[in-house]
């Protein structure tokens, strides 16, 4: 079920044998995202549950999900382009329907985050299946 793009996150993780490289590699990812919009930042767009200040603000056109977002801590903005490539192009009804949990546990994410970051990955996730709900 996962994306083209989520899938290439798993390959380079696969190569990636010391989880060093790995939390290099998310913080890779988020650099290499566009900023959100200072004017996206807005109460509607944050993301409560987070450590840091987390924002996502989703595009639906023609039923295809997509969201951008951005945080304050670059392991978060990793993690938001992580989750990006998760479900970025799907269509919006298939958007709750993933188990973001069992993908991301294949990047092995879980075992090395700590309980704040992965409180904070569980409520983005979470946010990402209301705007799918609420727009389906």
């Amino acid at each position: 079920m996962a994306t083209p793009a989520f899938e290439e996150i798993v390959e380079d993780f696969e190569f990636l044998e010391d989880w060093e490289d790995r939390y290099r590699h998310v913080i890779e990812q988020g650099k290499a995202m566009e900023p959100l919009e200072d004017a996206l930042k807005v109460p509607a767009t944050k993301v409560n549950g987070c450590a840091s200040q987390v924002w996502l603000h989703p595009v639906i056109e023609s039923g295809v999900f997509r969201f951008d977002g951005d945080s304050d801590a670059l392991i978060v903005r990793g993690l938001i382009a992580v989750l990006r490539s998760l479900y970025n192009g799907l269509p919006v009804s298939e958007v709750p329907g993933v188990d973001a949990a069992s993908e991301l546990a294949r990047l092995g994410l879980n075992d090395h985050l700590s309980a704040q970051r992965s409180n904070g990955l569980r409520a983005m996730i979470e946010r990402i299946r209301e705007i799918a709900l609420a727009s389906a």
